[in-house]
C-alpha cells in the first residue's frame, strides 16, 4: 500500500532525482521567516535594475540620506556603497543593521 504525499520529485534527463517541490505551506512552515526575499524586492533587481542593498531600502521606504544618517555617513557615501555590486562584509553587515534584514539578503 502507499502512502499519499505532496511531496513531488522531478528527475533530471540522466533519470536521477534533481528536484523536490513541495506545498508552500509546508516551506514556509519548515523556513526561517528571516531568510525569504519579499517579492517586491526581487522586482525592484530585476525591473529597475537595483542592487541588492537598494532594492531592500526602497522595499522599507527609506531615502538613501535616511539610510546614511542611521548608518553614520553622508548619503553620497551611502550612494557609492549602494552602487557597489558586492560591497565588503563589514558595509554589508552595517547596512543590513540599518535596513533591519539579515546581511547574507544583500548578497544576493
Amino acid at each position: 500500500m502507499s502512502t499519499r504525499t505532496n511531496v513531488q520529485i522531478i528527475n533530471g534527463a540522466d533519470g536521477v532525482p534533481a528536484f523536490v517541490v513541495i506545498p508552500y505551506a509546508d516551506y514556509i512552515a519548515s523556513h526561517p521567516r528571516e531568510d525569504l526575499v519579499p517579492n517586491e524586492v526581487v522586482g525592484f533587481m530585476v525591473k529597475e535594475g537595483l542592487t541588492a542593498i537598494g532594492a531592500w531600502r526602497k522595499h522599507r521606504g527609506l531615502t538613501q540620506a535616511e539610510v546614511a544618517e542611521r548608518i553614520g555617513i553622508s548619503q553620497s557615501a551611502y550612494a557609492q556603497q549602494e552602487a557597489a555590486t558586492r560591497p565588503r562584509k563589514p558595509t554589508r553587515e552595517k547596512v543590513a543593521k540599518a535596513l533591519g534584514v539579515h546581511p547574507d539578503l544583500l548578497d544576493l
